[in-house]
């Protein structure tokens, strides 16, 4: 299983972002980290899993709190389950809060990997898959190098210091700096958004995680451009920025793993590989979800389970009863065999046949998928592929993928 903290502060909010973040005066950190450190405890032990293969710590902005919360929060982990020695460790920072002593510090705390930017939800390619029925925390922090796209998206960095903390990052986890690239923005042009491609290739490091602007209701970004301040960008112009990218980065020697992700040299993040595998994780903090199997209450099937969303109300949760969770849900098998169908076919990989028999051991993929219907006709028309690896979309298909799902989840439900 794999455990995600989330650190719900932020300097200042995006002008884009709806995610479940607070700016407030001050936070009581010590408070925080407890709570933290406790209701990971509670969860793992729920959970009566052996093993942890990553740590995942999002937010909010994580890397505003101190290498001494983190800390705590893996010595917890680690004195619940098995956290081996080479297990990833992932934290989310923002330029602003990331100079070269404040990342060494977190590397001292056991962080391994390192992701630039802030996260916010829904910010996915227009042409990529659908949020499963109840979504995943994802990460998802888009990324600017030009000054004026950082002041519309109400970003407290500059270029400059973006560029910095991915220098810092680069030398401090080398290999395992992951930069994220928004595109779509109000205004951006087409060759504005080649130069910001060229400028990431000399800057990046192994990984990059690529996606579009998602103006979501109630934001400051969504309302200037309902109200004519900002051009919203056609649908030709953000497909075409999408196609570019994509073959700038395969040309640069980025395998494209998964819908919205790129890596080389083998540099996946295995943390959210493990999402798209749809293997089970738990979410720790304000507003997290979690999926996974009560096995401490005899459970035997797979719970989806939401964290009360307010910090203070969630402090409050987690020491009158060792966890905040504020809602759980037992998944019906056909609800874990659509979120994995979701998930899945974001990847290069697809869906093996393996991994679909440990969620659906008396029908197979052959016998879903490998009949007359809605799956047949896609695969002669080039957008999917069922043979013996399991089932995939083609590099056409993956860029439609949100339009074939609705047919493939039906095909699923009929059978």
């Amino acid at each position: 299983a794999l455990p995600c903290p989330q650190w719900p502060y932020c300097r200042q909010r995006c002008s884009y972002c709806n995610f479940n973040t607070y700016v407030v005066p001050a936070v009581d950190e010590a408070a925080v980290r407890a709570c933290l450190v406790r209701e990971a405890q509670t969860l793992l032990r729920l959970s009566q899993v052996h093993s942890v293969t990553s740590v995942f710590f999002g937010g909010g902005t994580p890397s505003l709190a101190s290498p001494g919360t983190v800390a705590a929060v893996l010595e917890a982990v680690a004195g619940a389950a098995h956290l081996p020695a080479g297990a990833e460790v992932t934290l989310e920072a923002n330029p602003s809060s990331s100079s070269a002593s404040a990342l060494d510090g977190f590397r001292a705390a056991g962080v391994n990997r390192l992701s630039i930017g802030v996260q916010v939800r829904g910010a996915v390619p227009a042409a990529a898959a659908a949020a499963p029925p109840d979504p995943i925390v994802t990460v998802l922090p888009p990324q600017s190098l030009d000054d004026g796209e950082l002041r519309m998206l109400g970003r407290e960095h500059t270029a400059a210091q973006a560029r910095k903390a991915v220098e810092a990052a680069r030398g401090l986890f080398p290999g395992r700096t992951s930069i994220d690239l928004l595109f779509g923005l109000p205004g951006q042009s087409r060759d504005a958004w080649a130069q910001r491609l060229e400028a990431t290739l000399r800057l990046c490091d192994d990984h990059i995680s690529l996606y579009q602007l998602t103006l979501e209701r109630g934001t400051a970004l969504a309302a200037q451009v309902r109200g004519g301040a900002l051009p919203a960008p056609p649908q030709d112009l953000l497909a075409d920025m999408y196609q570019t990218a994509r073959s700038a980065l395969v040309a640069a020697g980025f395998r494209h793993y998964e819908v919205s992700n790129f890596a080389r040299k083998g540099a996946l993040s295995t943390h959210n590989l493990s999402y798209w595998r749809a293997e089970q994780y738990i979410g720790v903090g304000p507003g997290a979800h979690g999926r996974f199997v009560l096995r401490a209450e005899g459970g035997c099937s797979r719970e989806a389970r939401v964290q009360t969303l307010e910090p203070v109300a969630w402090m409050r949760e987690v020491q009158s009863q060792g966890h905040g969770t504020r809602s759980r849900a037992v998944l019906s098998p056909l609800e874990q065999l659509e979120e994995l169908l979701t998930l899945g076919l974001r990847t290069d990989e697809g869906i093996t046949h393996e991994r679909w028999a440990h969620f659906s051991p008396q029908l197979s993929l052959q016998a879903v998928f490998g009949e007359p219907g809605e799956a047949r006709a896609l695969q002669q028309e080039g957008w999917l592929v069922l043979d013996s690896g399991g089932l995939r979309c083609t590099w056409a298909g993956l860029a439609v993928l949100d339009s074939l799902l609705p047919d493939l989840l039906w095909q699923l439900q009929r059978v």
